[in-house]
C-alpha cells in the first residue's frame, strides 16, 4: 500500500459554532462569566484556536482502535507505526468565527512524508483545513495540521536531547495540568487517544512516564495568555511546534513575549525543568 496515494484526498465536515463548547471551554480556562449570562450571545468572536470545540471526530464505537482513535484508513493514510502526536501548525485568520455561525470545514491530505530518526521510521502527514462561514465562497480560517507517526519504544532509545526555554518574559501563566483539567479537554473535543487519559495505557504500552497534555492544549493556552494580556490584538497568523511532551506529573507555565514593533509575539511553553516544550509566534494587524 503506497501511502502517497492519500495525497489530494478531501472531506467536508458542516457544523454549528453553538454557544455551550464556547461556554465550557472558558470556564475550564477559569474565564468569569458574565451574570446572567454563562453562554456567550449569538455574533461573539470565537477566540483563536477555539474552531477545535467543532467539527468533532464522531466515529463509531466499533471504529476505535487500540489507542483511542480511530481506525486507520478512510480519510487519513492507514500508517502502520502505533504512535501518534500532534507536531505541530500554522493558522491563517481571515475573518472571525462567530457564535451562532453554520461552519463548513474542507480538509485536504497536503502531504505524506517518510523519514529516518534516531528511533527509527517517521511519518509525517500534513492536513489543509479551510474554514467557511454561512454559506460564503472566501476563507475564513485556513489551518496547516502537521501529524508525526513514530514505531513504538524500545529499550534503550536515547531520547532527543532537551532545549532550554528563555529564562525571562514579559507575560507567565502557571498551569497545574491535573486529571480534571485533561478530561475536561479531551470531552470538549471529544478527543478519545489514551494517553491524555488512561495512566496505565500511556506508561506500560506507550512508555511516557505520565498522561501527555495536549498539544492543541497548550497551544491554545498560549493563544489564551495572548488574549489576557492584550485582549484587543487581532491575530492574523499563528504557528506552533511541539518540541518537547508535556506530562501532568509536574506544572508547567506558558509565557509571551512581545516583540518591540508590536508586531509579533513570541509565545512557548516551558516544563518544570525549564525545558522548551512548544515555540510559537503570533503575527498582529
Amino acid at each position: 500500500m503506497n501511502l502517497q496515494d492519500w495525497t489530494g484526498r478531501s472531506e467536508t465536515v458542516e457544523d454549528i459554532a453553538t454557544a455551550t463548547p464556547y461556554a465550557a471551554l472558558a470556564a475550564t480556562f477559569d474565564w468569569p462569566a458574565t451574570p446572567g449570562q454563562e453562554r456567550p450571545v449569538p455574533g461573539t468572536p470565537l477566540p483563536s484556536l477555539w474552531h477545535w470545540l467543532y467539527f468533532l471526530p464522531i466515529h463509531r464505537q466499533s471504529d476505535i482502535g487500540t489507542d483511542g482513535h480511530a481506525k486507520r484508513g478512510g480519510f487519513m493514510p492507514p500508517v502502520p507505526l502505533p504512535r501518534r502526536m500532534w507536531a505541530g501548525s500554522d493558522f491563517a485568520f481571515h475573518a472571525p468565527l462567530l457564535v451562532g455561525d453554520t461552519l463548513s470545514r474542507t480538509s485536504t491530505i497536503a502531504d505524506v512524508k517518510e523519514k529516518s530518526g534516531r528511533t527509527g521510521s517517521l511519518i509525517f502527514v500534513k492536513v489543509r483545513h479551510e474554514i467557511r462561514r454561512n454559506g460564503a465562497a472566501e476563507v475564513a480560517l485556513t489551518e496547516h495540521h502537521n501529524i508525526v507517526y513514530r514505531a513504538a519504544p524500545q529499550p534503550g532509545d536515547a531520547s532527543p536531547p532537551p532545549q532550554a526555554a528563555p529564562e525571562a518574559s514579559t507575560w507567565e501563566r502557571r498551569i497545574v495540568p491535573d486529571d480534571v483539567l485533561l478530561f475536561r479537554y479531551s470531552a470538549l473535543t471529544f478527543n478519545g487517544h489514551r494517553i491524555h487519559y488512561d495512566r496505565k495505557y500511556v506508561t506500560e504500552v506507550e512508555g511516557y512516564p505520565g498522561l501527555i497534555v495536549h498539544g492543541p492544549l497548550i497551544a491554545t493556552l498560549l493563544m489564551d495568555l495572548l488574549r489576557r494580556q492584550q485582549p484587543q490584538a487581532k491575530v492574523l497568523r499563528f504557528e506552533f511546534r511541539a518540541v518537547r511532551p508535556t506530562f501532568d506529573i509536574n506544572p508547567f507555565s506558558v509565557h509571551g513575549q512581545p516583540a518591540a514593533d508590536g508586531k509579533t509575539v513570541r509565545l512557548w511553553g516551558r516544563d518544570h525543568e525549564g525545558w522548551l516544550t512548544m515555540d510559537a509566534t503570533a503575527t498582529l494587524a
